[in-house]
């Protein structure tokens, strides 16, 4: 099997982007719950721990995904969804509710750099549609 260099840099920038989850995950377990880092909002240690849950089941995702990505692109989907869903979610909690804290803002701009390179490698890429992502694909067995 061959492969194109638009689909090997979608995979290395799936797998970093799956670093850095891992250090999301990292994050949150050894450092927001306990409040050695960030304490506003207040986060009670489950809840950095379960956010840490989510964190580590996306990058080991990614990380397998990574290493046959022609075979699992519905999965780049799945994680631009959870991105995109993510950062819309902490935009308008910053934009609508007084005194929210801006803390996280730097992650709803590396989660949207990651879902934008992963789109633009799939619109310069020659053997794979944007529909690739979110439709699964019927054929050989």
């Amino acid at each position: 099997m061959t492969w194109s260099k638009s689909l090997t840099a979608l995979a290395v920038v799936f797998f970093v982007s799956g670093l850095y989850d891992t250090f999301g995950g990292f994050y949150y377990s050894f450092l927001v719950g306990i409040g050695k880092s960030i304490d506003t909002p207040p986060t009670h240690q489950f809840y950095a721990l379960f956010i840490a849950s989510f964190l580590f089941c996306f990058a080991y995702l990614q990380f397998m995904s990574a290493f046959n990505i022609r075979r699992y692109l519905l999965n780049v989907g799945v994680v631009i969804i959870g991105r995109v869903f993510y950062v819309i979610l902490l935009l308008l909690f910053i934009i609508l509710v007084d005194g929210f804290p801006k803390t996280f803002l730097p992650t709803a701009i590396v989660d949207s750099v990651w879902t934008i390179l992963y789109i633009v490698l799939v619109l310069f890429s020659d053997e794979v549609r944007f529909r690739d992502l979110f439709l699964p694909k019927r054929g050989e067995p």
